[in-house]
C-alpha cells in the first residue's frame, strides 16, 4: 500500500462524495437509473441517530479516490456479529494503487477487533476483475446460499396484507 493511502470515517461533510461515489459505482454496474438515495437520505442514514451503516473513505494524498459502506449483522449460528460489506468502490482512475485492498483491509480489522465471526459481501456475477480479486485474497464464493430480495411495491404489499 502507498504510503500516499489512508483511510478514515466518513463524516457529514462527505456527504455529497459519497452520493458521487454511488452514482459512479452504479454506472459501472450499469444501473444508474436505480439510484433513489439523496444527499439528506444518506445524511439520515449514515450519520442520523438511529444510524445502523457505517461509511469509511479512502484518500490518495488527502483526495478522497474510493469508499466503502458497511454494517453489523447477526449469526445465531455462530452467536456473534458478521460485518457486511453493502458497497466498495475506487474511482476509476485510482485503481491499482492498492486501495481497494487497503479498504477491505480496514473492514477486516473492523471485523476483527469488534469480535464479529465473518466478514461478508456479494459481487455480481458479470464481475470477474471484482471476483478475481476478492479469490486472489482468499475470499471465498457462497455457492450454497442464493439471495433474495423485496423491495418497492412489493415490499409495501406484503407488509401490509402478507401477499
Amino acid at each position: 500500500m502507498s504510503n500516499a493511502l489512508s483511510i478514515r470515517q466518513a463524516t457529514p461533510q462527505d456527504i455529497h462524495q459519497i452520493r458521487q461515489f454511488i452514482l459512479e459505482l452504479a454506472i459501472y454496474e450499469k444501473a444508474e437509473h436505480e439510484v433513489e438515495a439523496s444527499e439528506a437520505d444518506l445524511h439520515n442514514t449514515l450519520f442520523g441517530d438511529k444510524a445502523t451503516a457505517h461509511c469509511v473513505i479512502c484518500e490518495n494524498d488527502g483526495a478522497p479516490i474510493g469508499f466503502a459502506v458497511y454494517f453489523f449483522n447477526y449469526s445465531t449460528w455462530q452467536g456473534k456479529n458478521g460485518l457486511y460489506l453493502e458497497d466498495l468502490y475506487v474511482s476509476q482512475q485510482s485503481r491499482g494503487l492498492g486501495a481497494g485492498k487497503a479498504l477491505l483491509q480496514h473492514l477486516a480489522n473492523i471485523a476483527v477487533t469488534s469480535n464479529c465471526g465473518r466478514f461478508e459481501w456479494s459481487v455480481l456475477d458479470w464481475n470477474t476483475p471484482a471476483i478475481d480479486f476478492y479469490e486472489s485474497l482468499g475470499a471465498k464464493a457462497k455457492s450454497e446460499w442464493l439471495g433474495y430480495r423485496m423491495d418497492g411495491e412489493t415490499l409495501v404489499n406484503f407488509a401490509k396484507t402478507g401477499q
